[in-house]
């Protein structure tokens, strides 16, 4: 499937919110931390601003062709809470894209504390501040569901509706696909765990299943909180992950 990324001209801010993915009995406990900020706060379509001093790290191979814009719509785990800006997980993962020669460019849109009904309010708010559609919209949401106990069955409309929003504008979407943990019980956890695959499938998105899957169960990827992936984390993830996040790229993309 092509998924379609637009440049978002706004950088959303969220004040003192937090998104939680505990670590727990070998499993992740998706969680959420404080309530997000009601409103956001539109950016240059630039995207992030340069850190003084910064050294570019110049590509692997020479980047050629059109810009591809892509949107990285998520919580805390896209926002790079207590990292530095140029390592969360949105800023390496473009870095990792025009490494092999992709001319990649991704605006960070993760707020921390979002649950997927405040992605919901703010997304007609993004999709409005761009310039252009984007070539591929990546959507990462639902932990904080979990920490709040939001039922499946509400976080599940909630998807719909952005799904849906996006579908209208021939938005391709990539989902990263979260998991509950065990102790939400197993009517839940099937419940929620089955949202992801159902919602891929019934509005024609590209998937990543979980896509925490290969640093879960590792601590050391973690900070102190066992929560939050560290700098090394979040390299771990854009391995892991790259491969799956260029094919949903569209053909002439690449």
């Amino acid at each position: 499937m092509h998924i379609r990324s637009w440049s978002i001209g706004a950088r959303l801010k969220r004040a003192g919110a937090r998104t939680l993915f505990p670590l727990a009995a070998g499993m992740l406990a998706l969680s959420g931390c404080s309530d997000a900020a009601e409103n956001a706060e539109a950016v240059p379509a630039s995207g992030a601003a340069p850190v003084a001093g910064q050294e570019t790290i110049p590509p692997a191979v020479p980047v050629m062709g059109e810009e591809v814009d892509i949107i990285a719509f998520g919580d805390s785990l896209f926002a790079g809470y207590n990292l530095d800006p140029r390592d969360a997980y949105p800023r390496k993962l473009e870095q990792a894209l025009r490494a092999r020669g992709i001319n990649a460019r991704i605006v960070n849109a993760g707020v921390s504390g979002d649950t997927s009904a405040a992605g919901r309010n703010r997304l007609e708010f993004t999709l409005a501040a761009q310039d252009d559609v984007p070539d591929l919209f990546i959507l990462e949401l639902g932990g904080n569901d979990l920490l709040r106990g939001i039922s499946p069955e509400e976080t599940r409309a909630n998807f719909e509706a952005m799904l849906s929003t996006l579908r209208e504008r021939d938005v391709p979407v990539l989902i990263m696909g979260m998991r509950a943990p065990p102790n939400y019980g197993g009517q839940y956890q099937q419940a929620f765990d089955a949202l992801y695959s159902d919602l891929a499938e019934e509005y024609d998105a590209e998937l990543i299943p979980f896509w925490l899957e290969d640093v879960y169960r590792d601590p050391s990827l973690f900070q102190d909180d066992r929560i939050h992936p560290t700098a090394e984390g979040v390299e771990a993830l854009v391995a892991s992950t790259l491969d799956e996040v260029e094919a949903a790229l569209p053909e002439d993309a690449d």
